[in-house]
C-alpha cells in the first residue's frame, strides 16, 4: 500500500472556510457567495476538477516527452454536472494550439482516458471516516 497524496484542513471562524495544507502549501477553500460563502477560495468541486485536469496535463506532457513529441502549448478545461435525476459527470475539453493529424488526436483521447486521477474518478472509490 503507497499513500499517493496527503490533505489536512483547519475550519476558520469564517462560516464554510476552511486552510488547506499539503506540505509547504497552503490556500484557502470556501463556498460561493450563491451558497452563502465569500468565495475567498476554490469549493470542493473546484478542487475535484483541479485535480483531473492537472493530472491530464501532466500525464500528457509526460507521454509526449517519452515519445519525443511536441505537444506545444495545450489547455485543458473541465465543468462538473449533476441532475435532478441524480446523475453527476464531468465533461473536459482540451485545445492545443500546434495542430494535430488524426492519429495524435485519437492517441491523446485514449491517454485523457487512462490517467491516474481519471481512472480513480472512473471506479468506485472506498472512502473510509474515522473519528479522532
Amino acid at each position: 500500500m503507497a499513500m499517493l497524496a496527503s490533505a489536512r484542513v483547519h475550519s476558520l471562524e469564517t462560516p464554510w472556510q476552511g486552510q488547506i495544507s499539503h506540505g509547504n502549501h497552503q490556500y484557502l477553500t470556501d463556498k460561493p457567495e450563491a451558497f452563502g460563502g465569500q468565495d475567498r477560495g476554490p469549493a470542493p468541486y473546484d478542487f475535484l476538477l483541479a485535480g483531473l485536469i492537472s493530472c491530464t496535463m501532466i500525464s500528457l506532457r509526460m507521454y509526449a516527452s517519452h515519445k519525443d513529441l511536441e505537444l506545444g502549448e495545450f489547455q485543458v478545461e473541465a465543468d462538473f454536472f449533476a441532475n435532478r435525476e441524480g446523475q453527476e459527470w464531468i465533461e473536459r475539453r482540451l485545445s492545443f494550439q500546434n495542430p494535430l493529424d488524426e492519429t495524435l488526436r485519437q492517441k491523446i483521447l485514449e491517454i485523457c482516458q487512462k490517467t491516474p486521477v481519471t481512472k480513480t474518478l472512473l471506479r468506485s472509490l472506498e472512502i473510509r471516516t474515522t473519528l479522532l
